[in-house]
């Protein structure tokens, strides 16, 4: 994310992240970020909240204007309940990710011969 605001920036137009992963924004560097301190899934707020839904969005467009200095993080004062608990139970579960394989994967045949028949693909840092 971090990349593509830099870039969007890069051609005059200011952008806002909007993140619960503060040490992944943190490593990304984009322009400007809003921290919410929320599970992962609800980075704009809680579901059927749209007030608060609101008031996120209006800080992180807020944020604009009141963050000058490049990869300045906003923290919102928001909190998901009334104690972290809610952080503790998530890392409960360990990590339910899927394995990741080295090797590329293809929607289709058919995509998997076109990479092939195009040689050395320089952005798949697997081959």
């Amino acid at each position: 994310m971090g990349l593509i605001a830099r870039r969007v920036e890069a051609d005059g137009i200011p952008t806002t992240s909007l993140t619960s992963a503060l040490s992944i924004t943190r490593s990304v560097n984009p322009p400007r970020a809003v921290f919410l301190d929320y599970p992962l899934g609800h980075t704009a707020g809680k579901a059927k909240d749209p007030a608060l839904q609101r008031e996120i969005v209006a800080a992180a467009l807020a944020a604009v204007d009141e963050l000058e200095q490049p990869g300045a993080v906003k923290m919102l004062p928001y909190r998901w309940s009334g104690d972290d608990d809610w952080k503790r139970e998530t890392m409960l579960n360990g990590d339910t990710r899927s394995h990741r394989s080295s090797s590329p994967e293809y929607q289709c045949e058919a995509d998997r011969a076109l990479a092939a028949a195009a040689g050395d693909c320089p952005t798949c840092i697997f081959l």
